[in-house]
């Protein structure tokens, strides 16, 4: 209504003038004067100009009053009320009309609430009024009507000799009607009361006087009831359950409360509602509706107090009927109250009665606090010594414990609570609210028995799933104490002792590495060290190793291009140690030697392992470590699948990168150090992986993280303790140009693959695609790697060889060392041609390069011997220690950050003791410049939400994947 009603423009400056309210016959016809005490001149708004009379105090003593008129902007309600309702706020507005400001605010609350009531005028015209108002309205009222200044309600009434302003808690109550009889004037209103309600224009209605008088008894009415519920009735159940109907103890009959000889009438009555009566001039009066019929303690309640009364019940009846009963008894002061009544207050009759302002009082003693946890605790007879926690092989019991405002309730409580049939039950001296599905839970407690991984699982994540829904779950006893461990280890753990045997001295986090690593090989759970490359994974697996001195041998699985690094880090970090290779066609471990008998290390690569694993099932292991886990990061490759069937006590897996694309991976390598804990993948992808890489399910997102934080322990570069120990890296973007042979091939690359991939689909489709942006890629690199040409001119024709040319001038002229990586290895061939042809002394690693020549390479660059090593990327990602260099160049982009991170951390780890500068070298306007974008948000996101690299670029729509690979010619 206000929104469509018609609006002047008010000046910004209105709330400045006194607001004061004009009330009128037909309370909607009432209007807001604005008007000025000072005199200065009002806005020209000639449709609201008019002239009103105010009464002004004058003198010096200001005691005399006189009449004076002054102009005046005249406002309908509707104009009025956005006006008023933004001056509340406003510190510039004047006093008065702050003050109807917030009159106005209190009114549209009224409205919002319902509390309006249809009624007539005192010439039986339609009118809206406010109410029924409770303690809390009245108390606003008045609040309001002190607050108001003079000039608030400076306009005296009409026709009073001598002169007499009006009672400003009586001209705020006419307010607040004029403002509800404004607002519900729609098509609703016609609905719910009547046409005549609705209409804009005053409508005569005299047959409706005697209607209209009892609905503005609940406006005018002085009191308001409640209800005090008396639950005593309920030891009559228990008391009467043995006697035979109609006789109280001893054979006697006994009345009812309202005088019904019947034993039958108590037992069918759960408790009994009292009626009270409180003043709304006063909300501390208080009286039992039977006191008050009595005729004691009425002083405060005013003749009307009964017949107030008596109206308020038979409105409230119209909301709950059973208050009905109450109008057939001689006085309405006790309505006896059966079971599924107290069921209905005890829900939606209680809300639908306070809305009609009748309110239900509990007994004090009234616990609404009954509740529900499954709890997972050791079985009876199960293992507590201080065995691992596997090779315990106890099972733990699940079931459901109840507990009153959190203490939890004995076995006799729960089953006197499975036995209950009432809404309200007596527990340890006081009544409980009863959900029935707390029932059912107190009559099935058993929830069955759980194995030791299932129950650590939900020790950790504090839910667990019962009949398909996820529920609180907490672990007791010793399952409470292990996961109190566990959670403190990662969290905080405070660093282990030196070792002894360790020539080297660990770091305050690889100490605290160590002791979360000593930790969980000792409960036989196993875990994952996720540090940062660099950060001395190798080292703090050696005095792991030491620590635990154990007779049988510990086994290393890692790529080929690291057996020299272990080897050389055991020797000097551990002598005396012994340490053999489990590689090549002359392995065996038939003549382990010291490395068996004295419990040293065995060393073997992944293609080993997978070749020879039931010759490695078949020895005895103290402990197994996979380094560069992510080799086995898909569940289902025959790599993984055989590690899996190698035993040991203790597993660890080492990697820098424990999620790379999705979150299967880190599934399969905690399935590996703790089998079961995640549960089946299929399981674990429906449970947790989906909701929480679709990003949509925050609690999904930390319930995993309560799961596997405490089997994954991750450092970063970037971490406090850890940020000292290493030097500053800058990262650079370097965008180049395409020269014009390139721009050409890729333009024509993309034009001649996006007419085939709008004609095909499925996997055709996507074989296209990965095929164009690999394409693309090399176009950026070099068109000869595109165009598979030999190498007799490759300068002049890539914008990225012009810039390698110019970056290594400038590293090379300060005696700077330089890591190149590229995923192509043909380009890494052309790369390496070209310096060569350059005089540039350089040395390739790739996939290909044996692995005693690639320990030669390391040591030569180490050495300074080489001072530029180009290295493909998936080759020399990981693994090797090459702090010589102080720049490392990114010649192409990878899809995934944490691949580049890893290839960066050959150079930046510890042991670096020069600034790092990394550099990217990206085509401007190409698909390099989009998917640089893309990386860059993946890495903000911090492992938030993983994506699936390039293979997540093939469900792109062809508008998505042109846009993503067109030339943009403006760059």
């Amino acid at each position: 209504m206000v929104d469509n009603a018609r609006r002047h423009s008010p000046a910004p400056n209105l709330a400045r003038r006194a607001a004061v309210f004009l009330p009128a016959e037909l309370p909607r016809g009432g209007k807001i004067a604005l008007w000025d005490p000072e005199g200065d001149p009002l806005p020209a708004l000639p449709s609201a100009a008019a002239e009103i009379t105010v009464v002004r105090r004058h003198g010096a003593t200001g005691t005399a009053v006189r009449r004076r008129t002054v102009p005046a902007l005249l406002l309908s309600l509707p104009d009025a009320l956005p006006l008023l309702a933004r001056a509340r706020h406003d510190p510039a507005a004047h006093p008065a009309t702050r003050c109807w400001g917030a009159a106005a605010l209190h009114a549209l609350h009224l409205a919002a609430r319902g509390r309006l009531l249809p009624g007539l005028t005192a010439d039986d015209h339609d009118a809206w009024r406010a109410g029924p108002l409770d303690a809390d309205d009245i108390a606003q009222v008045r609040a309001i009507a002190a607050a108001m200044p003079a000039e608030a309600h400076a306009v005296p009434l009409e026709g009073r000799t001598p002169l007499q302003l009006p009672d400003p808690e009586a001209l705020v109550k006419a307010f607040l009607d004029a403002v509800v009889d404004t607002l519900p004037r729609t098509a609703s209103a016609a609905y719910a009361v009547g046409a005549p309600f609705a209409a804009h224009g005053p409508q005569h209605l005299p047959t409706l006087r005697e209607w209209a008088a009892e609905v503005a008894a609940g406006v005018d009415a002085g009191v308001r009831v409640s209800l005090r519920l008396d639950l005593s009735q309920f030891e009559l159940f228990d008391s009467a359950a043995d006697e035979a109907p109609g006789e109280g103890p001893g054979g006697r009959v006994s009345e009812s409360a309202d005088g019904v000889a019947d034993g039958a009438e108590k037992q069918r009555r759960a408790g009994t509602a009292l009626v009270q009566v409180h003043s709304l001039a006063d909300p501390t009066h208080i009286i039992d509706a039977a006191a008050l019929w009595a005729g004691g303690g009425t002083e405060g309640f005013g003749p009307r107090a009964r017949i107030d009364a008596v109206l308020a019940l038979r409105r409230a009846a119209r909301v709950w009927a059973p208050l009905g009963r109450l109008m057939e008894r001689p006085v309405p002061d006790v309505l006896p109250l059966s079971e599924d009544e107290l069921y209905e207050l005890l829900g939606p009759a209680a809300a639908r009665l306070a809305a009609a302002g009748v309110a239900v009082h509990w007994p004090r003693e009234l616990a609404r606090t009954l509740t529900a946890t499954a709890v997972v605790r050791p079985a009876p007879g199960s293992a507590t010594d201080g065995t691992s926690f596997f090779d315990a092989q106890e099972l733990f019991a699940f079931s459901w414990q109840l507990a009153v405002g959190g203490e939890p309730l004995s076995e006799a409580d729960m089953d006197a609570l499975a036995e209950a049939h009432r809404p309200i039950v007596r527990l340890r001296d006081q009544w409980v609210v009863v959900d029935p599905a707390l029932v059912r839970k107190a009559r099935k407690r058993e929830l069955g028995l759980l194995e030791p991984v299932d129950a650590l699982a939900v020790a950790l994540t504090g839910t667990a799933e019962v009949d398909g829904e996820q529920v609180e779950a907490v672990p007791v006893g010793t399952l409470a104490a292990l996961r109190d461990r566990l959670t403190a280890a990662t969290a905080d753990a405070a660093p282990a002792a030196q070792p002894p045997g360790l020539d080297a001295t660990l770091r305050d986090y690889q100490l605290r590495g160590l002791a979360w690593l000593d930790l969980m090989t000792s409960l036989g759970l196993g875990g994952c060290l996720a540090d940062d490359m660099g950060l001395g994974k190798t080292i703090t697996v050696i005095a792991l190793h030491l620590r635990r001195a154990r007779s049988a041998p510990t086994l290393v699985v890692c790529p080929a291009s690291l057996l020299g690094n272990w080897q050389r880090e055991i020797t000097r970090f551990a002598p005396g140690v012994p340490v053999r290779r489990f590689h090549g066609t002359t392995r065996t471990l038939h003549d382990m030697g010291d490395a068996g008998a004295d419990g040293g290390f065995v060393l073997t690569t992944y293609g080993t392992m997978r070749t020879s694993a039931p010759q490695l099932a078949a020895h005895t292991w103290g402990m197994v470590v996979a380094d560069e886990a992510q080799h086995v990061k898909n569940p289902y490759s025959s790599t993984a699948k055989a590690l899996r069937t190698i035993p040991a006590p203790a597993r660890i897996a080492l990697t820098g990168t424990p999620v790379e694309n999705n979150l299967s991976e880190l599934w399969a390598l905690l399935d590996w150090t703790t089998p079961g804990l995640l549960g089946p993948l299929k399981a674990f992808r429906a449970r947790h992986a989906r909701l929480v890489e679709s990003g949509e399910d925050d609690e999904a997102s930390e319930r995993l993280a309560r799961l596997v934080r405490p089997f994954l322990l991750r450092r970063k570069k970037s971490d406090p303790g850890i940020v000292p120990e290493l030097p500053p890296k800058t990262e650079t973007d370097h965008p180049v140009s395409l020269t014009r042979e390139q721009a050409s091939l890729y333009e024509a690359a993309v034009r001649e693959s996006m007419a085939a991939i709008e004609e095909s689909e499925g996997i055709a489709r996507r074989g296209l695609i990965m095929r164009l942006l690999s394409s693309l890629k090399q176009i950026c690199n070099h068109p000869a790697q595109y165009l598979k040409e030999d190498t007799r001119r490759l300068t002049g024709r890539s914008g990225k060889l012009e810039l390698l040319d110019e970056l290594l001038d400038t590293i090379l002229s300060e005696g700077g060392s330089v890591l190149i990586f590229t995923q192509y290895v043909t380009m890494a061939r052309l790369l390496s041609d070209h310096l060569a042809a350059r005089a540039v002394r350089a040395q390739l690693l790739h996939g290909g390069t044996p692995i005693a020549q690639r320990e030669e390479m390391v040591d030569r660059f180490q050495s300074a011997e080489v001072p530029v090593f180009l290295l493909s990327l998936k080759a020399a990602g990981t693994g090797l220690n090459l702090t010589r260099a102080a720049h490392v160049i990114h010649y192409d982009r990878w899809w995934n950050p944490a691949v580049e991170d890893q290839a960066t951390d050959r150079a930046y780890r510890i042991g670096q003791t020069q600034p790092v500068q990394v550099h990217r070298l990206i085509a401007e306007g190409t698909v390099e410049d989009r998917i640089a974008e893309l990386i860059a948000s993946k890495r903000a996101l911090a492992d938030a939400i993983l994506g699936g690299g390039e293979a997540a670029l093939t469900e792109l729509t062809d508008r998505e994947l042109a846009d993503l690979v067109s030339l943009r010619r403006s760059a």
